[in-house]
């Protein structure tokens, strides 16, 4: 198995053990604690566990090597998982909203009077906004390793559920003082980021799945190294496009027409020799074509 691979199986069972531990101590704290909110932040966090199954899952296919059927590998997997996170991120975040705009409605009309949590639940909500910013502190440092489009949507669930338990936090004190409906509101506020956050990470892997063009300036720097190979007069064609956190070269370019095929052939070679010497560990793979051109006056 690669370092990459490691490091975002590593990320993803610390992930999942965590929250199988939150999910079962902010239900029983939030049931016998009497606080709703922090119930509700245990079942997200049950959601959180399935979709790590699911995360899990996909990682182990997504390491599989290249075959007839998938030539380029399975590498877009991360991007589907990313997907699925985004998903299950939007989905809590429209969940969260619509339960905390209800709550602040039955609160304030007197239909459903706040009952103060325990001081228990206060202390697990503060221990879960604790081990949860570790985890995305460790998440995001990993992510600068791998480049990993699932690893970077799991940092932004670790932070989303931050806001969330800072929220029950905020609902909890406020309870104690007299103001119950301010909970709700204040998770209305961060129901609102988060699925900001969910629409954010689909948009962002749906156009690496989309092969979009990753970057203008990579693209730039790419026709600049092809220009400066000796016998190189113009680029006619350039695709470049994501796969997994590798990037795939198509280049056409425009040599002397009096070329052989074999020279031709080393002219091409030494383009890809000159991209890989320069981005060897981020290319999946080059292709270059060639045309008969003319040299371009200037």
């Amino acid at each position: 198995m690669l370092e990459r691979d490691k490091l975002t199986a590593r990320i993803v069972n610390l992930g999942l053990g965590s929250n199988i531990i939150l999910s079962l101590a902010k239900t029983f704290f939030g049931i016998f604690g009497h606080s709703p909110a922090l119930l509700a932040d245990g079942i997200n966090s049950v959601s959180d566990v399935v979709y790590y199954v699911v995360v899990k899952i996909f990682m182990h296919h997504a390491r599989k090597p290249a075959d007839a059927e998938h030539p380029y590998g399975h590498r877009q997997l991360e991007n589907i998982a990313a997907i699925v996170v985004g998903a299950f991120i939007l989905t809590t975040g429209i969940a969260i909203f619509w339960d905390a705009i209800n709550k602040v409605f039955n609160q304030l009309s007197g239909h459903a009077p706040g009952r103060s949590a325990s001081f228990a639940v206060l202390i697990i909500a503060i221990g879960t906004i604790l081990l949860k910013i570790f985890l995305y502190f460790y998440t995001n440092k990993i992510y600068r390793k791998v480049d990993n489009p699932t690893v970077r949507a799991l940092a932004n669930d670790h932070l989303n559920d931050i806001m969330a338990t800072a929220a029950v936090v905020v609902g909890v004190i406020m309870g104690r003082l007299g103001f119950h409906w301010m909970g709700p509101a204040a998770g209305a506020i961060v129901a609102f980021y988060i699925a900001k956050t969910g629409v954010e990470i689909i948009m962002d892997s749906s156009a690496d799945l989309m092969d979009s063009v990753p970057d203008p300036e990579f693209g730039r720097q790419v026709r600049n190294i092809a220009l400066q190979v000796e016998g190189v007069y113009r680029i006619e064609e350039l695709g470049v496009h994501r796969f997994g956190h590798l990037f795939t070269i198509n280049m056409t370019i425009g040599v002397d027409g009096s070329l052989s095929v074999e020279e031709g052939h080393k002219l091409s070679h030494a383009v890809e020799d000159a991209l890989m010497a320069k981005y060897g560990t981020s290319l999946h793979s080059v292709h270059i074509h060639y045309h008969p051109a003319f040299p371009q006056v200037t």
